[in-house]
């Protein structure tokens, strides 16, 4: 990897879990444990990836419209994240995945017990719209179209939906059509949105975040197909080899979102490393 693009990806991960601590100071003596449930799976550790596309496209966008202040985004960085994270304590309940750890540690509800775990997955996801709708900076035009597609893509149209069919297709042949979709609801859509919110913060026009679009469906299915390989070696020369052809295409979409601006003022370079990052990580 790129050690400017590691410190960079690293210095992102950082601010948003500053961000994070300081909307989950919560206390209230009467159920405490409810927040403590809360911080332990949001700030166990994790990459940052969503939060990562939403500042980075922002940062894109907002440097061509002359928006000067970086911490807009972060709200919104941090909500997708808490979004993210309330999926994974719902994934690892017994009636999910049945799953006892995540990132190394003991999974939500081996900590704290199911009907916690499940409280705390339900209040990470309502607080993620709450944060939103209060971002001072953001304007209400902004608040309003990022809360829609935000609640879209987690929704049952979308992770949900996907979490869904991955539960209804689990131990059966599913025909590759079928899968992809799997694929795109459960985790690319929320890739995506976390890219076309950096976009709508960032001002960007419908052509723009079509581009956008494009490069995180991309890089979202790669994401998918490198996370098969993990798990599957079996199928490690053909899949990789897809997720490669995926992520050239993303690659390409950025060099379509420079000519629909003429190359003026957009630089695109951290995008194309984390589009490279994603496909040659180890876990």
């Amino acid at each position: 990897m790129n050690p400017e693009f590691e410190k960079k990806l690293k210095y992102n991960a950082e601010i948003v879990n500053a961000v994070l601590e300081k909307y989950l100071d919560l206390k209230d003596i009467d159920y405490n444990i409810l927040y403590e449930s809360m911080r332990y799976s949001s700030l166990s550790g994790g990459k940052r990836i969503r939060a990562f596309l939403a500042i980075e496209f922002f940062s894109v966008f907002a440097g061509l419209n002359k928006i000067n202040n970086p911490e807009i985004i972060l709200p919104v960085a941090a909500a997708i994240e808490m979004i993210h994270t309330y999926s994974l304590i719902h994934d690892d309940l017994p009636c999910m995945d049945d799953d006892d750890f995540r990132r190394g540690l003991p999974s939500n509800h081996k900590k704290f017990g199911e009907a916690t775990a499940l409280l705390a997955g339900d209040a990470l996801l309502t607080y993620a719209f709450n944060i939103i709708s209060n971002a001072e900076l953001l304007t209400d035009n902004k608040k309003v179209k990022i809360i829609s597609e935000i609640s879209k893509a987690a929704g049952h149209s979308g992770m949900i939906g996907g979490q869904m069919m991955d539960m209804l297709n689990e131990n059966k042949n599913i025909d590759v059509i079928r899968l992809i979709k799997t694929h795109t609801l459960k985790t690319g859509n929320m890739i995506i949105v976390s890219a076309r919110s950096g976009c709508i913060a960032g001002g960007a026009n419908e052509e723009e975040i079509i581009k956008a679009t494009e490069y995180a469906k991309n890089i979202g299915l790669a994401f998918q197909v490198i996370d098969d390989i993990f798990d599957n070696q079996n199928s490690f020369a053909e899949a990789f080899e897809y997720a490669e052809k995926l992520t050239a295409e993303a690659v390409l979409k950025l060099d379509e979102l420079k000519k629909i601006n003429k190359n003026i003022n957009i630089d695109t370079g951290n995008l194309e490393f984390f589009a490279k990052y994603l496909l040659e990580r180890k876990n």
